[in-house]
């Protein structure tokens, strides 16, 4: 929780507010390629890529 509230401290200190939708967008792409490597839906997954 530490690194979240350091890497907002320095987008908001350095007017990097850019960033933030590309940070999001990357975090999702990983967050659904864990939590779908192995299942089911993997395929699936794969097909977007």
């Amino acid at each position: 929780m530490d690194f979240l509230q350091e890497l907002w401290r320095f987008l908001r200190a350095r007017k990097k507010f850019w960033l933030l939708p590309i940070l999001v967008v990357v975090g999702l792409f990983g967050g659904l390629i864990v939590l779908t490597q192995g299942t089911a839906i993997a395929p699936f997954i794969y097909t977007l890529f």
